[in-house]
């Protein structure tokens, strides 16, 4: 009985020195971690905001976007005019097509399917021209015009 009493507070010996070891351990790495979050977050009191694809930024514009301007986060001076967009039916996802923009001129005439529309990366690009911004062309009529068509006749 003696003896298993002494075997027994040798072992609660070793395994209370173990526990002392890993706690030292423990705490001293989370000491360390909690330094380096407290610096960070300290720095920048922002709360991270989640990307947009090219859907839900689209989604809260006129018309589903539809001839606005929007880019890649990443891209300068690069942007796609909406033309035209067939949704899915959970309205995140879909397809997409568009006119390419340089600097604000566009660089093509014909529409182009958007790559990369599901990407977390799409924002709006609000200074470049909305639909409706130019005022619509009237055209006088002039007295040639109506000759011109009865010629043609």
């Amino acid at each position: 009985m003696a003896t298993a009493l002494a075997n027994r507070a040798a072992q609660n010996q070793t395994t209370g020195l173990l526990r002392l070891s890993f706690n030292f351990f423990r705490n001293l790495s989370t000491a360390t971690s909690t330094e380096k979050t407290g610096a960070s977050s300290s720095a920048s009191k922002k709360p991270k905001r989640k990307k947009k694809n090219l859907f839900e930024v689209a989604q809260f514009l006129p018309n589903w976007g539809l001839g606005y301007h929007m880019a890649k986060t990443h891209w300068t001076d690069v942007s796609y005019q909406i033309t035209k967009i067939n949704l899915y039916k959970d309205g995140r996802h879909g397809k997409a097509w568009g006119v390419v923009h340089k600097d604000g001129a566009p660089t093509a005439d014909a529409p182009k399917k958007i790559s990369g529309v599901h990407k977390r990366c799409w924002r709006y690009i609000p200074h470049l021209s909305k639909p409706g911004d130019t005022p619509p062309t009237l055209m006088k009529p002039t007295e040639n015009a109506p000759k011109a068509d009865a010629e043609l006749a």
